[in-house]
């Protein structure tokens, strides 16, 4: 039952938004907000042209709140109205302009409308704007045509802050379709990076850093400066020149030394003698002779 109850509830919002917006006409209404209070039900009319909505002294409002209370059982609906300041950055509104200028001007100048609107809404400071219209446009065939211009983000977080509307437009040819995506100022760019003189000021201080260590790179080291790997590198040098490979265990010999710390002159006199040493002859070497 509950279920019932509110289908039915969005099916009398529905109703109430829409025929309001017949009522009052294309191209006046952006949107609607219907809030229910203990007083009453309270109807928000968000318009860029407030004046036309109220009309002389209020007329109106009172024909809107007397049918709203016989047609739709409302029991004190309260009509509050607010103005939109930039009504270039609504989507609804600017899709409604596109709509009756088609229905005005008629279908063939279609590109002139689209072009002319698209303009407009970049140079009031929007980030991006898309318009596409599809239907008979400009022959019998039905096309889609798109106008975008600037930035629009299509997918991410930040995608929800786009301004999305539709509207139809009524020509001799058909029903037109009318979609428009708008990026106002005030939508919030995630991967957006805004170059202020504090970010300047931490490029040159990482720059600065970054050539100074370069130019300590390009500098030559001195002699005291050489590393343990650098002498070890030397002695094997000079065990690979001395040292043959026939030899039984000297190789081995050195090495230790090596590790164990011997100084430089003492192995080069060791290898000397191990190269000038003469082998020694064999059992039967001596056997033989004699």
């Amino acid at each position: 039952m509950e279920e019932r109850k509110f289908i039915r509830l969005k099916k009398e919002e529905y109703g109430i938004k829409e025929f309001i917006k017949r009522d009052l006409g294309k191209g006046k209404i952006s949107r609607l907000d219907i809030e229910y209070t203990p007083v009453g039900e309270k109807i928000i009319i968000y318009t860029p042209r407030p004046g036309l909505v109220i009309g002389r002294r209020g007329e109106k409002i009172e024909d809107l709140t007397f049918v709203l209370k016989k047609r739709f059982k409302l029991e004190n609906p309260h009509i509050e109205i607010r103005e939109i300041e930039t009504p270039l950055f609504d989507a609804q509104i600017v899709a409604d302009d596109i709509a009756l200028a088609l229905e005005r001007m008629g279908n063939l100048k279609f590109k002139v409308i689209a072009y002319k609107k698209l303009q407009e809404v970049i140079k009031a400071g929007a980030l991006g704007c898309e318009l596409r219209l599809s239907g008979k446009l400009p022959s019998d065939r039905a096309k889609s045509w798109r106008f975008a211009e600037g930035y629009l983000k299509k997918s991410g977080e930040s995608s929800k802050e786009i301004e999305r509307a539709q509207a139809t437009a009524l020509t001799k040819t058909g029903m037109i379709g009318i979609k428009v995506s708008i990026m106002p100022p005030t939508a919030k760019i995630y991967d957006r990076i805004d170059i202020t003189p504090e970010f300047l000021q931490k490029i040159k201080i990482s720059s600065s850093i970054v050539e100074d260590v370069k130019e300590k790179e390009k500098k030559p080291r001195k002699k005291s400066e050489k590393t343990k790997s650098d002498d070890m590198q030397t002695v094997e040098d000079t065990m690979a020149t001395h040292v043959s490979p026939q030899e039984d265990g000297t190789a081995m010999i050195v090495e230790q030394e090596v590790e164990e710390g011997v100084p430089q002159k003492q192995i080069d006199e060791d290898i000397k003698k191990s190269i000038t040493k003469k082998p020694k002859k064999t059992k039967k070497a001596a056997e033989e002779g004699k």
